[in-house]
């Protein structure tokens, strides 16, 4: 297959985006160079660069991190999972990527025989509920909001990708649309739905007695995040979210994040004030006048590009997206 890099995959994201949002991911100047751009070098085929991911990102190895003496995050082939380990079964948050479902079972059988109870997704994401048909065929209920099932039963065109509608079998068995709790091994799981942030799909997983709170895309560790703007996702979103978790988190907390290493509410407070910090600065020059391309130009993210702009998102790209999501 051929390698896709996260540059091929933020390039092609506004000549095969589905939405106008998607459009602007790239600041293109004018329609001849991006006419001309085009034909200097033509994207890869969308379906070709969906499966090309993620048959790449499922051959990352899982990493196992121990959070308590019931619950374990792994990470590796997509966002990373929490899973809750106990005598009356085992709760899964998010599933991995497509083809990485073999080897994150065989973690799964490796803590107990016990069952899978619930799958649980953060939002629609493939990264995070790819093998939603697999957990199900497996015997667990798939939780996740009443979005996220209208979005997996849509055709999206997404960061150069093309996804399919998601079969029956994937689809959650049990939705909700504000908020859900569940019990299981002493363990109260507080499900809470989000309004639009990353997606309008994205809600936080907190386990009460283990102080563990997953947050899905809501945060990506020590990164600029990829906020998906066809699909709701919006900046001012993203810094009301990082707000609602740190009153939910105290100093020992362990924070789950959709992408990087396992955090804590320090970790989680830098990130928002990061968010807030490249809000402000492009909403300044945006209302300045200045249109997207002059704003990128300005490089308002220039100090904090050397820590937070290694990620998924190029800093360029996401001074983009947030300018279109204000």
């Amino acid at each position: 297959m051929p390698r896709v890099t996260r540059r091929d995959l933020v390039r092609t994201a506004g000549v095969l985006g589905g939405g106008a949002a998607l459009a602007h991911l790239w600041p293109w100047p004018s329609s001849i160079a991006r006419a001309h751009a085009l034909r200097q070098q033509a994207p890869p085929d969308p379906v070709a660069a969906a499966a090309a991911t993620r048959h790449q990102m499922a051959a990352t190895p899982i990493e196992a991190t121990r959070l308590t003496d019931t619950l374990t995050m792994l990470s590796g082939p997509g966002g990373n999972v929490a899973v809750l380990n106990g005598p009356d079964g085992k709760v899964v948050v998010d599933t991995f990527i497509l083809g990485a479902f073999a080897p994150l079972k065989q973690r799964l059988d490796a803590m107990g025989s016990s069952p899978i109870l619930f799958a649980v997704d953060t939002h629609w994401h493939f990264d995070h509920a790819d093998n939603n048909e697999s957990f199900q065929q497996a015997g667990a209920t798939i939780v996740a909001h009443a979005n996220t099932t209208k979005r997996l039963s849509e055709p999206h065109d997404l960061l150069g990708m093309r996804f399919a509608p998601a079969p029956n079998a994937a689809l959650p068995t049990q939705t909700f649309t504000q908020a859900r709790t569940l019990q299981a091994s002493g363990e109260q799981i507080n499900l809470a739905y989000v309004p639009p942030a990353h997606t309008d799909t994205d809600i936080t997983i907190h386990f009460t007695r283990g102080n563990v709170l997953h947050m899905g895309d809501l945060f990506f560790n020590g990164m600029y995040p990829f906020i998906d703007a066809s699909t709701g996702g919006n900046i001012t979103g993203m810094i009301v979210a990082a707000d609602r978790a740190l009153k939910l988190v105290n100093a020992t907390t362990r924070i789950v994040p959709g992408h990087g290493p396992l955090a804590d509410r320090g970790a989680l407070t830098r990130y928002r004030d990061v968010l807030v910090t490249v809000r402000d600065r492009v909403a300044k020059l945006k209302k300045a006048g200045r249109s997207e391309k002059e704003v990128v130009a300005a490089g308002p993210t220039a100090d904090l590009d050397p820590v937070w702009g290694k990620g998924f998102m190029m800093p360029e790209v996401f001074v983009g997206i947030v300018y279109n999501t204000l």
